[in-house]
Formats: structure tokens, C-alpha cells, sequence
């Protein structure tokens, strides 16, 4: 099941409903959401300085963590960047592949 990283900063809307809600509303609400799409919340930690909310989630696709990145971004709520993680295994099978590539100019 793809991995991904997620690193989000509230706008000031977000702040506030932060502040109604609080960390375990937010996290219910994050669950429900990866539940909805067959997915899973593996870690979620809220943090400060750049980012609030750092966390890991599992999906069963890539579609899936699209879908959520498209409404979480159109809420106005936060600002995200989702990372896809890749295992030591999916980098050892990567780098085992031949790739022709001729870099500009050469």
C-alpha cells in the first residue's frame, strides 16, 4: 500500500477550528477521511514553525491520496505537500533497473 508524507500549515481559518476542535477532533477527522478511501493513519504528530501537522498515511492507491489533497487544498484550510515513501526495497529494485538517459547537451 503507497506511503506518503504529509506536511501541512493551517491558514488562519484553519487555526481557528483548530482551536474549536482540538488535536483529537482533528485527528478524528483525519481518520475518517483515510478510513473512507481504504486507507490508514500510521502517524500524526502536530508540530510548529513551518509546518502544524506532519504525518504518515497509507493508501491503496495513488488516486486516493489525490483525492484527499484536492479537498483538503480546496477547504482553504491548509496548505499541503503530500511526499509519496518509497522502502529500501522499492530504491534497491529501482536502482537495479537500466535507465538510458543523455543529460542537455552531451
Amino acid at each position: 500500500m503507497p506511503k506518503f508524507l504529509i506536511q501541512a500549515a493551517y491558514t488562519p481559518e484553519g487555526t481557528q477550528g483548530l482551536l474549536k476542535e482540538g488535536a483529537s477532533g482533528r485527528r478524528a477527522a483525519v481518520e475518517q477521511v483515510v478510513a473512507g478511501l481504504g486507507g490508514t493513519v500510521e502517524a500524526m504528530y502536530f508540530a510548529f514553525g513551518e509546518d502544524d501537522f506532519v504525518g504518515i498515511l497509507d493508501f491503496p492507491d495513488h488516486v486516493s491520496m489525490a483525492a484527499v489533497s484536492l479537498g483538503v487544498k480546496a477547504s482553504g484550510a491548509l496548505r499541503t505537500r503530500a511526499t509519496p515513501l518509497l522502502t529500501v526495497d522499492e530504491i534497491d529494485a529501482a536502482a537495479r533497473r537500466q535507465v538510458s538517459f543523455r543529460p542537455p547537451g552531451a
